[in-house]
């Protein structure tokens, strides 16, 4: 009787421990699971993780290949850019100094404009002045002509002196005019010649004008 009560206290004593590690197994068991559920969890958060990151290197890459091809259209511009100035500043300058040019030709022809017109107003006082002279000694040459026909019609032209003096004084009159002749045809020469010059001055003015319009 005392054996089997000894038996049987320890054949309970081995159930009781059996059951609780049955207990322990279980709970173990069940630890486990949760920590394979949250490591799953992770595992699935992770890979979620990762895929965004490699949405997002994928988005970078293509946003950095855009950057790229819009960096090297801008240098490609900026080349153009740089290409097409150069020319634009040499035609600048050109205009630029083709304005002060035309400037400078204004200026030019207005000064020899004006010095022509005075010139030109010299020129026409002076032979106006030439033609009083020549005119003024042909009067002359006449008086000395009559005088000489009536000192030659004369009784009282018997001084030899006399005759010789008037007609030194002819010659030199006649000298006198035929020297004013030469200036005075030389004076509208030039003259003509300066005409000729100013009217081809205006004319390539005007002409020049009309090409610039």
């Amino acid at each position: 009787m005392a054996l089997s009560a000894a038996f049987r206290e320890r054949l309970e004593h081995m159930e009781h421990t059996r059951n609780q590690r049955l207990s322990l197994l279980q709970a173990e068991k069940e630890a486990q699971t949760n920590k394979s559920q949250v490591l799953e969890m992770k595992l699935a958060s992770m890979r979620a993780t990762e895929q965004r990151c490699l949405a997002l290197d994928q988005k970078i890459a293509s946003q950095s290949f855009k950057i790229w091809a819009l960096r090297s259209k801008i240098d490609s511009l900026d080349e153009k850019y740089q290409s097409d100035s150069h020319p634009l500043r040499v035609l600048k300058s050109e205009v630029e100094e083709l304005e002060e040019l035309e400037k400078e030709k204004k200026r030019f022809y207005g000064l020899k404009g004006f010095e022509m017109a005075e010139f030109k107003q010299n020129v026409e006082i002076f032979a106006l002045e030439c033609q009083m002279e020549v005119q003024n000694l042909k009067n002359g040459i006449n008086e000395i002509q009559s005088s000489f026909v009536k000192f030659q019609g004369s009784e009282r032209c018997t001084s030899n002196g006399e005759i010789a003096a008037a007609e030194k004084r002819k010659c030199e009159l006649l000298a006198m005019k035929e020297e004013l002749d030469r200036k005075l045809a030389s004076n509208y020469q030039t003259k003509a010649q300066l005409q000729k010059q100013f009217q081809d001055f205006i004319t390539k003015h005007k002409q020049h004008t009309n090409c610039q319009l």
